[in-house]
C-alpha cells in the first residue's frame, strides 16, 4: 500500500489540473506561428510605410519607376531605419529571453509542460495586444520593442517550443523520435505558409489593423487550448518554485557535470551546430522582407505573401523528404543533404535580381529544414527523461543567442553593403553553413552509432 506522505525532501505533488480533454501539443504551435507569421511581414512593412511616410517617400509605389530609386539617399534611409527597428525589437526580446528560457524549461521539467505552455501564450497574446494599439493608434513604433519585451518575459516562442518539444520527447520512442519533431516543425510551416498568403492580400485589401486582430484572436484561443484542453506529458508533476538558481543550474550541468551515459562532446558540438543554422536562417528571415520590398526586386505586399509562403513551404517538404530519404541513409547524412541545399539557395538570394530567380532560390530550399529536428531529436538521446525540459530550455538560450547574433549582423550588414553588395549578408550566410555540415560529418564518422537509450520506449 502507497503512504500518503510526502518523503522528506521531495516536492510535494502538485494536485492535477482539469482540464475539457487530453489534446496534443500541434495545435498550439500552429496557432502561435499562425499569429507570428501573420505579424512578421506585416510589421516590417508597416516600419516601412510609416518610415517612408515620415521621410516623405514614395518610390515603392511607382513599380514603373523603382529601378530608378537605387541610389536615392531617402530610400537608404527608410531601409535603414526599418531594419535597425526591426534589430532594436530583436534585441530587447532576446536579451530578456536568454534568462526565461533557461529559468523555465527547466522548471517544466518539475511542475508540467502546461504551466510553461500558458505562460508563454500569454505573452504572444499580451505581444499582439500592443501591436494592436500601435497600428490603430498610430502610436510611436518604439512600443513594438516594449510588447516584444513583455512576451519575452513570459517566455516568448522559444519557450512554447522548448515545452512542445519536450512533450514529443516525453511520449515519442527514440526510433520515432526525429519525425514526431520533424512533423511538429511541419506545424510550424504549414501555419506559416497559410499566414502569409492570408497576410500578403488581405493588407492589399484592407491595410494593417484587421490582420493584427486576426492574431489576436487566434492567440486567445491558443491561450484557452493550453489552460484547458492540452494533454499533460510529465507524468507526476511537482511543485516546485519558480525563481530558484537550480533551475539555471540543471542547465550548465547537462554541459558540464560528467555521466557514463552522456558525452559533454557531442552535446556541445551538437549544440553549436544548431546554433549556426539558426543564426543563418533567422539572418536570413530578418533581411528578406527588405530585400525583397527594395530596388531592382520591388515587390508589392502580395508577392510579398508569396514569397513568404515560399519561406515557410520547406516545414512541409522537409517532412516530406525526410521521411523518404531515412529509408535508405542514416538522419546525419540526410542532414548533410539539407545543408547543401540550404547554402544553394543563399547563393541564389545573392545575385538574384528579379523575382523568377529569387523564386529559385525557395525553391532550393525545399530540403533546408531537416537539420533542425534531426539534431534535436540526437541531443534528446543523450540525456535522461528526467532532463528534457533543461534540454529543450538549454536549445531554446541556443536559439536565443543565436537569433540575437543573427540580428546584430544581418541587419547591421545590410545596410553597411548596399552600395556594392545588397547580398553579401546571404554568401556571409552560405559559407557559415558549412560549419555545421563539417560538424555533423564530423561526429557520423567518429561514433556514428552513438544512439542513449535511457528510458523505455512508448508504444
Amino acid at each position: 500500500m502507497e503512504e500518503d506522505a510526502t518523503p522528506p525532501g521531495r516536492p510535494r505533488a502538485r494536485p492535477a489540473v482539469a482540464v475539457l480533454c487530453r489534446g496534443p501539443v500541434e495545435p498550439l504551435v500552429f496557432l502561435a506561428n499562425f499569429a507570428l507569421v501573420l505579424q512578421g511581414p506585416l510589421t516590417t512593412q508597416y516600419l516601412w510605410h510609416r518610415f517612408s511616410a515620415d521621410l516623405g517617400y514614395n518610390g515603392t509605389r511607382d513599380r514603373g519607376g523603382c529601378s530608378n530609386h537605387s541610389a536615392d539617399p531617402t530610400l537608404q534611409e527608410v531601409e535603414t531605419l526599418t531594419s535597425h527597428w526591426t534589430l532594436y525589437m530583436n534585441v530587447g526580446g532576446f536579451l530578456v529571453g536568454l534568462f526565461t528560457s533557461t529559468l523555465l524549461g527547466a522548471w517544466s521539467d518539475r511542475v508540467g509542460r502546461r504551466p510553461l505552455l500558458v505562460l508563454a501564450s500569454l505573452g504572444l497574446l499580451l505581444q499582439a495586444v500592443v501591436s494592436v494599439f500601435v497600428v490603430q493608434l498610430q502610436l510611436h513604433v518604439g512600443y513594438f520593442v516594449l510588447g516584444r519585451i513583455l512576451c519575452a518575459l513570459l517566455g516568448d516562442f522559444n519557450g512554447l517550443l522548448a515545452a512542445s518539444f519536450a512533450s514529443v520527447a516525453d511520449v515519442s520512442s527514440s526510433r520515432n523520435r526525429t519525425f514526431r519533431m520533424a512533423l511538429l516543425e511541419a506545424c510550424i510551416g504549414v501555419a506559416g505558409t497559410l499566414a502569409s498568403l492570408l497576410g500578403g492580400h488581405w493588407l492589399r485589401a484592407q491595410g494593417y489593423a484587421n490582420p493584427f486582430w486576426l492574431a489576436l484572436a487566434l492567440l486567445i484561443v491558443m491561450a484557452l487550448y493550453a489552460a484547458f484542453c492540452f494533454g499533460e506529458t510529465v507524468k507526476e508533476p511537482e511543485s516546485t518554485r519558480l525563481f530558484t538558481l537550480s533551475h539555471h543550474r540543471a542547465i550548465v550541468q547537462l554541459y558540464v557535470a560528467p555521466a557514463p551515459e552522456k558525452s559533454r562532446k557531442h552535446l556541445a558540438l551538437y549544440s553549436l551546430a544548431i546554433f549556426v543554422v539558426v543564426t543563418v536562417h533567422f539572418g536570413a528571415q530578418d533581411i528578406l522582407t527588405i530585400y525583397e520590398m527594395s530596388t531592382p526586386l520591388c515587390w508589392d505586399s502580395r508577392l510579398i505573401g508569396y514569397g513568404s509562403a515560399a519561406q515557410h513551404l520547406p516545414y512541409l517538404t522537409s517532412l516530406l523528404g525526410l521521411r523518404l530519404l531515412q529509408c535508405c541513409l542514416a538522419d546525419a547524412w540526410v542532414a548533410e543533404i539539407g545543408l547543401a541545399f540550404n547554402i544553394l539557395g543563399m547563393v541564389v538570394f545573392a545575385f538574384a535580381t528579379v523575382t523568377p530567380l529569387m523564386f529559385t532560390g525557395y525553391g532550393l530550399l525545399f530540403l533546408s529544414l531537416v537539420i533542425t529536428p534531426i539534431i534535436r531529436a540526437k541531443l534528446s538521446k543523450l540525456v535522461t527523461k528526467s532532463e528534457l525540459g533543461a534540454l529543450f530550455s538549454a536549445v531554446a538560450c541556443v536559439n536565443s543567442l543565436a537569433m540575437l547574433m543573427a540580428s546584430g549582423i544581418f541587419n547591421s550588414l545590410y545596410p553597411a553593403t548596399l552600395n556594392f553588395m545588397k547580398g553579401f549578408p546571404f554568401l556571409l550566410g552560405a559559407g557559415l553553413l558549412f560549419i555545421p555540415a563539417i560538424l555533423i560529418g564530423m561526429l557520423e564518422r567518429t561514433d556514428p552509432h552513438l544512439e542513449f537509450q535511457q528510458f523505455p520506449q512508448s508504444p
